[in-house]
């Protein structure tokens, strides 16, 4: 038996390896390399969330846009001065509208459009306050 094509095939098979072998260690270098700078940069990412986080916490937030009606800054005028919760009678009578029940009920609808809002609380039934 001859032996030799037997050990010319294996070195072709052992120099096909090395070659794989060399290219993937350089494509491991070239992972680790990708994998460094994405760890840097989501290390950076997690600083400027962090800073602008702490920004953001210490600016002031702006107060909910008012539904369009001229008496919604009316209104809460009113509930500025008040010095307790206010009925929707209350509040008409500080706007100065006659005291009919059409007048009270669609002044007590915007105090409650108001609550949606989050600018006033109704502490009890039909009993609303500024928010604090």
């Amino acid at each position: 038996m001859n032996i030799g094509p037997l050990l010319a095939a294996l070195g072709l098979q052992e120099e096909t390896a090395r070659t794989m072998a060399e290219d993937l260690r350089t494509q491991i270098e070239e992972l680790q390399s990708r994998l460094r700078e994405t760890k840097s940069h989501l290390k950076n990412l997690a600083i400027t969330r962090k800073t602008v986080t702490a920004i953001a916490d210490r600016l002031p937030t702006a107060p909910p846009d008012l539904p369009e009606h001229p008496d919604h800054p009316r209104i809460l005028g009113v509930f500025n001065e008040a010095t307790g919760p206010l009925r929707a009678r209350d509040v008409c009578e500080a706007l100065d509208h006659e005291l009919l029940a059409k007048n009270i009920e669609g002044t007590r609808a915007k105090p409650k459009r108001l609550v949606k809002l989050d600018i006033l609380t109704e502490v009890d039934t039909g009993h609303f306050t500024r928010q604090p």
